[in-house]
């Protein structure tokens, strides 16, 4: 997080008895997002996979907080002595890394091929496109220089391809500055996010988790798109079309997918907007709470453990601090543990104790859906193990089972 600071008017100096303005809600948040980082420790900037994760998960306080800190979550979970797996290994980053260059090669001309056959068909074919310069000092000189290329491009029509475009986003006051593989703008002026991935797109299909993670990160791109957009007049459309680009069948040979990602879009809009909750989740925290990872590591687990945290085995894939977070469910018995669907059938049974204890008729009110349905579901159980009990016995009269030693001895 940066903060501009002006340079001293010059003229008389300020009168003794007038008091200095209080300071702003902002610059208080942020000051107090300093303290729980830790007074020498530099934030961590969000990126897109970032609040594409808060949007997954958007009852999670304890990552809202960590986010919006800026605290280095992979350094917090090691010095919680419960390391993080979640990451790409080397050898993902460098085939990753090949085949984009694969795809961009040749002045993006494979690229704007499936722009133009997967987002735009009725159009005219991208015989060429224009590659503008985005290079700057500097996050914010990148962000002005796309803001530049995006308004010439749509000026002047036809095609034009932005590699690596740089894109800032306000997230609870401070900036996130987010970079798209790629952004297309077609001659019609309207702009196209376009996410290229290592996994295989095999008979047409993506794996449903990966598609999913990448629409919700292309969605991220889409609003702070849309910031930029509405700043030009006319404003231009940008496309909740994004275009998902893979391996096809696991070769090199790159495949194309338009994904629809309004849905994604709505819910990471909303809960971007709800990140202003920060302010009230570090209300509540005692005094002196510090997420800094040189801090001792009982200091540091009294601090983690004072947020409230929403695990589910989602988080293994999408958060530093799911291996401390899940060690935590399984020893409360949190249901959340098994997964948010079984979770939102529960109602408000949260532990596993409740869970047995409705079932077995010892607690839980009667009238409750999910408490009726456990105790049906322990009525149906008990039955159907009484029926297989009542088969296995044997019958009176019959003599003892045939041994298969004895049935070699009768032949």
């Amino acid at each position: 997080m940066s903060e501009f600071h002006g340079s001293a008017t010059r003229g008389a100096a300020p009168r003794p008895d007038r008091t200095p303005p209080p300071p702003t809600r902002a610059k208080g948040l942020r000051h107090r997002l300093a303290e729980l980082r830790g007074p020498d420790v530099p934030a961590k900037a969000l990126d897109a996979r970032a609040l594409a994760a808060l949007a997954a998960n958007p009852g999670c306080a304890r990552r809202a907080i960590l986010d919006g800190a800026g605290v280095d979550k992979a350094r917090l979970a090691t010095a919680l002595g419960a390391p993080s797996g979640f990451g790409q290994s080397q050898f993902a980053l460098t085939r990753g890394n090949a085949f984009e260059a694969r795809v961009k090669a040749d002045g993006g001309a494979e690229l704007l091929r499936l722009v133009h056959a997967r987002l735009d068909p009725g159009a005219e074919p991208p015989a060429g496109a224009a590659v503008p310069d985005l290079t700057a000092h500097g996050p914010e000189g990148r962000t002005a220089r796309t803001a530049l290329a995006l308004r010439e491009a749509t000026e002047a029509g036809g095609w034009t391809l932005l590699d690596h475009p740089m894109l800032a986003l306000e997230v609870a006051g401070s900036l996130a500055f987010l970079e798209p593989d790629a952004v297309v703008v077609h001659p019609d002026g309207g702009w196209s996010v376009v996410e290229i991935k290592s996994f295989p797109m095999v008979d047409g299909a993506a794996d449903p988790a990966k598609a999913g993670a990448a629409a919700r990160q292309a969605a991220v791109y889409v609003l702070a798109l849309e910031q930029v957009a509405a700043r030009l007049d006319p404003v231009p459309e940008v496309r909740h079309q994004v275009l998902l680009v893979c391996p096809k069948d696991f070769s090199n040979l790159p495949a194309g997918c338009a994904v629809d990602v309004r849905k994604q879009r709505a819910v990471t809009a909303r809960q971007l907007a709800r990140l202003t909750r920060i302010e009230e989740i570090a209300g509540t925290l005692p005094e002196g709470t510090c997420f800094a990872p040189d801090r001792p590591a009982e200091e540091l687990t009294a601090a983690v453990e004072a947020v409230p945290a929403s695990y589910a085995p989602e988080c293994l894939s999408a958060c530093e601090l799911a291996f401390h977070c899940r060690e935590r469910a399984r020893a409360a018995g949190a249901v959340t543990r098994l997964g948010r669907p079984l979770r939102a059938e529960l109602g408000g049974l949260a532990t596993v104790a409740e869970v047995l204890s409705a079932a077995r008729g010892a607690s839980g009110d009667p009238a409750d859906p999910a408490v009726a349905a456990l105790r049906r579901a322990a009525a149906l159980r008990a039955e159907a193990l009484r029926t297989a009990a009542e088969r296995a016995a044997p019958l009176p009269g019959d003599g003892p089972a045939v041994g298969a030693g004895e049935v070699g001895a009768c032949r």
